[in-house]
């Protein structure tokens, strides 16, 4: 208890706020991350769930595996929504318009 009373972890509150390492992603790339993570995890489930319904030998896996590949082509198509939604964003909104240190100085006025 004497390491709280002189002034180690009780001077600190519950947490400390760092910065964030990067900029947070802009909304619409976020909204498409958060939509193919949940799709992905969805179609990984379903297919766990045929694996084991061919190892018991149920009926239900003929039609699970149907699902199980529309689950995958709409999982690819979210993933790809992902990465064309980031790159609609760069492309759009990702422009600084500063000169560069590499741009010709400005000429004098006369």
């Amino acid at each position: 208890m004497r390491m709280y009373e002189e002034g180690g972890v009780a001077g600190r509150g519950l947490w400390v706020v760092e910065p964030a390492r990067r900029p947070r992603m802009p909304d619409p790339v976020r909204a498409s991350a958060v939509r193919a993570l949940l799709i992905v995890a969805v179609t990984l489930t379903e297919a766990t769930i045929t694996f084991f319904l061919a190892v018991t030998g149920s009926w239900l896996a003929v039609p699970m595996v149907f699902m199980g590949i529309a689950g995958t082509v709409v999982a690819t198509w979210a993933v790809l929504d992902v990465l064309i939604t980031r790159q609609m964003w760069n492309q759009r909104y990702g422009v600084v318009s500063e000169p560069s240190s590499a741009a010709a100085p400005r000429p004098r006025p006369r």
